[in-house]
Parts: structure tokens; sequence; C-alpha cells
């Protein structure tokens, strides 16, 4: 089987083609082979930020395969409330845990239970990766495209790409990949259930004043753009960027003091490390030698925004 995440590495920055001919689902293989890919990221000093985009010129991914889903919930085999179908869940993830557990269900009924976990469990392990994640929008973008895309940390897409959303209410179903929690978080609760309800899609304009993407790029100059933004922020120190992600995805979706109390232990968690010891003894240095904070100097703030003022991503 040929696979359908093809990567290249270009210095700090590994760029991730996602090709599923001829209709650029995801699918089952797709995420497996994601979730390989992040596990080797995991332990990969070499990597500062990711760039995923989509092989044909036209689709970012399509969505999901809704033949997949289909088969996952005929074998199923009849309809779950949410008092079992909730209980059923977790069941499946403790049996999944143990030896042989993951195989045995996917054999059973519950193997449809089983994918839907994977793919929570691969998005939630792009939230908590020390890298920065970047979706390079390029053409289509639905249903599990847009949620691959709402698990990264940034979103660029084509003046030409789209439309992105999530459409799945008029197959019956609701997202199933964290679609709701992430377009709520983003969006806000009123927005994300209109368009959830509606089914409603976004061009490239519509998604960036809806705060979906963060901004629209002309077609030619989509993936180049993209790795210039991961060439700079693959600087970053990886302890940061996770102490960040991890202070933003986890603090940001509770009360605000549980907010604080993450983004506190993510601060302690990296204020003492090596890069930031020296970048802020640089800081000094320059604010010593200047006169006045590198932050006055456009010339200074550019040199600290693109990570060639201190070597933050070593150690």
């Amino acid at each position: 089987m040929a696979e359908t995440v093809l990567t290249e590495q270009q210095g700090r920055v590994l760029i991730v083609r996602l090709s599923n001919p001829p209709h650029n689902f995801m699918n089952r293989a797709m995420v497996l082979e994601l979730e390989d890919l992040l596990e080797r990221l995991e332990g990969d000093d070499s990597v500062g930020a990711v760039v995923l985009t989509g092989e044909p010129p036209d689709s970012f991914i399509t969505h999901y395969d809704v033949g997949e889903i289909l088969r996952g919930s005929e074998q199923i085999g009849r309809e779950l409330p949410p008092s079992v179908a909730g209980p059923a869940l977790r069941a499946s993830g403790a049996i999944s845990k143990l030896p042989g557990g993951r195989d045995a269900l996917l054999r059973s009924p519950a193997g449809g239970l089983v994918e839907l976990r994977r793919i929570h469990d691969v998005f939630a392990r792009m939230n908590a990766l020390d890298k920065v994640l970047i979706a390079a929008i390029n053409g289509v973008a639905t249903g599990g495209g847009c949620e691959l895309a709402l698990a990264c940390d940034l979103r660029l897409i084509s003046s030409e790409g789209g439309p992105i959303g999530l459409p799945e209410m008029t197959l019956g179903i609701i997202p199933g990949a964290g679609g709701t929690q992430r377009m709520t978080r983003l969006l806000g609760a009123g927005k994300a259930l209109e368009l959830i309800l509606e089914g409603r899609t976004l061009g490239p304009a519509e998604a960036v004043e809806a705060g979906l993407v963060h901004r629209v790029v002309e077609a030619a100059g989509l993936l180049p753009e993209a790795i210039a933004t991961a060439e700079r922020l693959s600087r970053r120190s990886p302890a940061s960027v996770a102490a960040a992600k991890r202070a933003v995805y986890e603090g940001g979706s509770g009360s605000l003091e549980h907010g604080l109390h993450v983004e506190r232990a993510a601060f302690m968690s990296v204020a003492a490390s090596p890069p930031a010891l020296r970048a802020m003894r640089e800081y000094e240095r320059e604010l010593s030698e200047g006169g006045q904070p590198p932050w006055r100097d456009p010339d200074a703030i550019r040199r600290w925004q693109d990570g060639t003022a201190t070597d933050l991503e070593a150690d």
C-alpha cells in the first residue's frame, strides 16, 4: 500500500504532504501513519516546526472517508444513547491499553470506537508536541480535513483554497474528531454552533473573517510562506513551545483559576532552562550596552522575533 504521509526535511522544518488519491480522503491508514510520524517527532530534536499540506493542488484533506465511518457505524450495529456511548468509549479505552486489547477490539463491534479514540489521541498529541504545527491549506478542507487543520497551531489558507468547515450535520452525524470542541474554543459557542448546524463551509476570505484561519496567502506563495513561518518559529525553545501550547490548549479550556494555575506551572517549567537563561542574559546585555530595551529598535525587534538574537532551539 502506498504511503499517504510524505515527509521532507529542510533544516529544522519538516514538510508533510498528505496524499491519498483520487479524492485525498483521510482514512485509517493515514491516521496510523500520522500516529507513527508523531511518535518519531516526539524524540527528534532536529525538527522545530512542521508544515502540513495536501499533495494534490486542489485538496488539503477533502474529508474523512465516509465509507469507513459507515462501516464502523454498521459494525456497532445499533444506535447508542449518550448514557451508553460514554461508558462504552471509556471501557474501550481501558481495554485498548491492555496487551492485545486494541487488536481484539478492532475485530469486535467496538472497532469503530477504537478508531474514533485513535484520531482523538493523534490530534491531542499534536497539541502537546514541542514543535509548532502549521496547516498550509491548499484546497478543500472539510470534515476531518478541517479538524486536522484545527489541531494545528497555525492555519494559512491559499487564496484558491477551501472550502473549509464541518458539514457533518448534512449526513445525519456531527463532527467526531474534535471539531465541535476546537471550533468552539476558536470561534466561540454561538458562531461555532451556527456553522456546525448549518453544515456551512467557508471560502478563504470568510474563514479569515470568522477567525477559523490566520491569514490568506496567494496560491503560489502558500507553501513558501508556511515554510518561512515555520523556519522562524522553529528557532523557539522546544520546552517553551510545549509550555505555551499546554497553557493555551489545556489552561484555556477551563475556568480562569484553572488556566492561571496551568500557566504558572508552564512558566515555572521553562523559566530556569538553559535556553531561557541564555536569552534573558542576552537581553540584559543588549539593554545594558544599548541603553534602551531592544524592543524599541525595529531591527532588534526583528532579530528577537525571528529567533536570530539567541539560540533558543539548543539544548
